[in-house]
């Protein structure tokens, strides 16, 4: 088996990808710069966001599939992992921001890729908010949020050569830093709906870029903090404890399933090899 990811990212599923994160770059970013007749709710264009990302993440997998970078194999590991993810989100239960699903979706990203790690992010969201009864306005953004947190993992440097303790390390603080940017990106979902709380922390429509990123950065550490902190914690305790087995499981099993053994085919009319005469246990020369 090759170093490197499992499950590559061909010129297509990049192109895919790249398309995706734009659509949801403007999708949360722009009402900053709406004017104050706009109107803006992002409780009204989610609907239209979800609409459009479904069939993008669609894309996304027959880009890579297409790309010869994902099987059925890879596909029904998404599938095992999504539904532990899913299953782990609950297990936090929403307190203090504790979402255990963030460590599993690091190691996910780091062993298979960033184009496997931006699907299963966005699928395990969407499976765990049917599953807890998440599903509103809020849900594609926290899809794309978190297929952006699971594709960061993916294009961590020195997948064939930082191992052991090193890569521990660095899994720890890319969950302990991505956590907090998946929390500030969702911030700026929900803040632009909410207003009248005070000057220094309110958005203002219309009013300059500057000064309403100066508000949000007040909102954010007026609000957030402690619940960014929360699943930053647990998601750098998890993975310095479970990090290691987990690795290796996940890299024993895309070793097993070899997702990128080439498919090989015998030539059309070869010959098969003369059959052995009925008796012939011995071997005779030929």
């Amino acid at each position: 088996m090759r170093h490197g990811r499992p499950v590559r990212v061909g010129p297509r599923a990049a192109a895919a990808l790249v398309l995706v994160t734009l659509i949801g770059i403007a999708a949360f970013g722009w009402p900053l710069l709406a004017d104050r007749q706009s109107g803006l709710a992002h409780s009204q264009d989610a609907p239209w966001l979800f609409a459009a990302l479904l069939p993008l993440l669609v894309a996304v997998v027959v880009a890579t599939i297409a790309d010869q970078g994902m099987d059925a194999k890879a596909v029904a590991m998404l599938g095992v992992l999504a539904a532990v993810g899913a299953a782990l989100r609950p297990l936090g239960a929403g307190t203090a921001g504790l979402e255990p699903m963030f460590f599993l979706m690091v190691l996910s990203g780091r062993v298979l890729g960033p184009g496997f790690g931006f699907v299963l992010g966005s699928v395990t969201m969407f499976a765990s908010a049917l599953l807890t009864g998440g599903v509103g306005p809020w849900m594609p953004f926290q899809m794309l949020a978190l297929g952006w947190f699971s594709l960061g993992a993916g294009l961590l440097p020195g997948p064939e050569r930082i191992r052991g303790r090193a890569e521990l390390a660095m899994l720890a603080a890319y969950g302990f830093l991505g956590s907090f940017a998946y929390g500030t990106v969702m911030n700026l979902q929900g803040w632009v709906l909410l207003q009248g709380m005070g000057q220094g922390v309110s958005f203002h429509p219309g009013d300059p870029v500057a000064q309403n990123l100066a508000r949000f950065v007040a909102y954010c550490l007026a609000t957030s903090l402690g619940w960014d902190l929360g699943r930053a914690a647990l998601t750098v305790v998890l993975t310095l404890a479970l990090g290691a087995t987990l690795l290796k499981a996940l890299r024993r099993a895309t070793r097993k399933a070899a997702f990128d053994a080439p498919v090989s085919f015998g030539r059309e009319g070869a010959s098969a090899p003369d059959p052995v005469p009925e008796g012939d246990t011995a071997g005779h020369d030929r």
